[in-house]
């Protein structure tokens, strides 16, 4: 959760504090810190995630969740990684020898407290690089009740059946595919623009499924599409009395949450470029980033407990510096009255609710004009010692 991660800053960080506590000396040297650290076994690290996650919302009281039910978002990022050759084998480029080397990350967050209760890491190129694929090996931490929450890319015919045969219901928006050939005079009406309609089952299997299920799945399924304004909505809440076309527009606009903790993760936490030069400890970079968001979130939720309101009212940075000030500044972090006082000071900066919100897709602050790395770096380092560096464009 440091601004600075590298290593010999936390080794530093270490040394020193063992000098101030009047603890014996340890060297500031990298080498041990750095075989620890590959030495920590990534299924330790991965589980610590689920089971923060698991804690969160076990905790979770009935009114924080949608009409008592838990709300769980699903969508898809990706990150940045250093461009090495083993990073390359494990995550190809976007473009072959002159691409970005990124992970695809499809995670699962909990509507009410934010804690993130499971995640899937995998390539952004290549066979069974697809979020759809990543969260396919995600269905078993849904369970019977849950509602899933999603964009327009998760509402495929055999997702729907996969959670409704889990007694799992979902909320997406329409696919644009399905949006051309939309037409609300057929099926059984329910009000305007709302009504029950049968899709068939896809006479091609997407590369996500096995065959088994494929065969397995049935020829039909009913679902509920309607029109919410300026978006369509493909629904397994079939009942307009259980969710109203009111209350279903309101829970969809909650989905931009997921938007925001992908970017507390990556921004305010720093992921958005990840610095391990191996595949394997990328993939420990990555679980250890979301443990600390799950840390976070934790923290938070105990704070709303204390007052009338919802962790999603907190403001994630503001709690994240506290925890930052707290921890550096404290004597006695087991303390509970040290500990209250954290608690009561992320309590009082809250954010605003400001449903509807855009903002426009570019920057304010000039960059530097440097042009596009279009080659392979080598390549390019070659060019520069026979040629040396060309002249600045006009």
């Amino acid at each position: 959760m440091n601004a600075d991660r590298s290593c010999q800053n936390i080794v530093n960080e270490v040394a020193l504090s063992r000098a101030i506590y009047g603890l014996s000396p340890c060297s500031s040297n990298t080498g041990s810190y750095c075989k620890a650290r590959r030495r920590l076994p990534l299924s330790m690290v991965s589980e610590l995630v689920r089971y923060t996650g698991k804690q969160i919302t076990n905790t979770v009281p009935t009114p924080w969740n949608w009409k008592g039910r838990p709300v769980r978002l699903v969508d898809g990022t990706t990150v940045e990684l250093p461009d090495t050759e083993a990073n390359r084998q494990t995550y190809p480029q976007t473009e072959r020898g002159s691409g970005c080397t990124l992970s695809r990350i499809v995670g699962i967050i909990c509507l009410a407290s934010g804690g993130l209760l499971n995640a899937a890491i995998g390539p952004v190129r290549g066979k069974g690089s697809g979020e759809q694929t990543l969260l396919s090996t995600l269905l078993d931490t849904f369970t019977a009740g849950d509602i899933v929450l999603g964009d327009a890319y998760f509402g495929t015919y055999f997702l729907l059946v996969e959670l409704m045969a889990r007694n799992v219901d979902a909320v997406f928006e329409q696919h644009g595919a399905r949006k051309r050939t939309l037409d609300f005079r057929k099926g059984q009406q329910l009000g305007k623009k709302d009504h029950l309609i049968v899709y068939k089952k896809p006479k091609v299997k997407p590369d996500w499924i096995s065959q088994e299920k494929y065969d397995a799945a049935p020829e039909t399924v009913t679902v509920r599409e309607l029109n919410v304004g300026h978006k369509i909505l493909v629904t397994t809440l079939l009942s307009p009395k259980a969710a109203s076309k009111r209350e279903l527009k309101d829970l969809y606009k909650s989905r931009w949450h997921v938007e925001l903790d992908l970017r507390n993760i990556k921004t305010t936490l720093g992921m958005e470029t990840l610095s391990c030069k191996t595949p394997d400890m990328i993939e420990k970079e990555i679980w250890i980033y979301l443990l600390a968001h799950n840390l976070i979130r934790i923290t938070m939720a105990e704070a709303a407990s204390l007052s009338d309101i919802l962790p999603r009212q907190l403001s994630f940075k503001h709690s994240l510096q506290l925890w930052r000030v707290w921890r550096q500044q404290s004597n006695r972090l087991g303390d509970p009255q040290s500990l209250n006082v954290l608690l009561l000071l992320m309590i009082e900066n809250t954010v605003g609710h400001r449903p509807g919100r855009v903002e426009p897709r570019a920057v304010k602050r000039w960059r530097n004009s440097y042009p596009l790395l279009t080659k392979p770096r080598g390549a390019l380092r070659a060019a520069i010692k026979k040629y040396g560096h060309p002249k600045k464009l006009k």
